[in-house]
């Protein structure tokens, strides 16, 4: 029995962030794409936001997959617990905890049940399972702290760190350099 409940909370967190990393990297479901994403991170603060928003599709889209499939365990949850991790940093900080007062109730269980499913396994039912995969333990952990630091990061303004921008491409979406404002 345990391994079909880890089946049905991997089926169902791992499908709800792969779709909710899917709106991220395109417009379907409500979506904004990440021309949209980039826009929204932007005014949240997470600057320049079209080198955050692939990393939170990336995240929430990868981390859903791997998760749903069973595979590369820890790497889907890590994925997961990163996304939510950079939420609750971001855009529900200071919130009181409860989802309907903006809070982080629901990145907070997602981080939770991500958790449980990296610690526990993909159990029987999964591709590691049927493939043979077993990553090292220690991932995980390695993992958690460099998600903490990042999310600490990105709560001190610090951007990702990234390759520059082309000479004369705009910081953000929209921007003109000064080279078009001139001519």
């Amino acid at each position: 029995m345990v391994d079909l409940a880890l089946l049905v909370l991997r089926l169902t967190m791992g499908s709800l962030l792969t779709g909710h990393g899917f709106q991220k990297l395109s417009r379907r479901f409500g979506g904004g794409g990440l021309a949209g994403t980039a826009a929204w991170l932007d005014s949240i603060g997470l600057r320049p936001g079209q080198r955050w928003a692939p990393l939170a599709a990336g995240a929430e889209f990868g981390g859903g997959l791997l998760t749903l499939l069973g595979f590369l365990n820890p790497l889907g949850p890590l994925g997961i617990v990163s996304a939510m991790t950079m939420a609750t940093a971001t855009v529900h900080w200071g919130k009181p905890i409860w989802v309907t007062a903006g809070g982080a109730e629901l990145p907070v269980t997602n981080m939770a049940i991500a958790s449980a499913l990296a610690l526990a396994g993909p159990g029987r039912y999964s591709l590691d399972h049927a493939l043979g995969i077993r990553l090292p333990r220690w991932l995980f952990p390695l993992g958690m702290v460099v998600i903490v630091t990042v999310a600490a990061l990105a709560r001190a303004g610090v951007p990702p760190i990234v390759t520059p921008p082309v000479p004369g491409e705009s910081e953000r979406p929209g921007e003109q350099t000064p080279a078009e404002t001139q001519g």
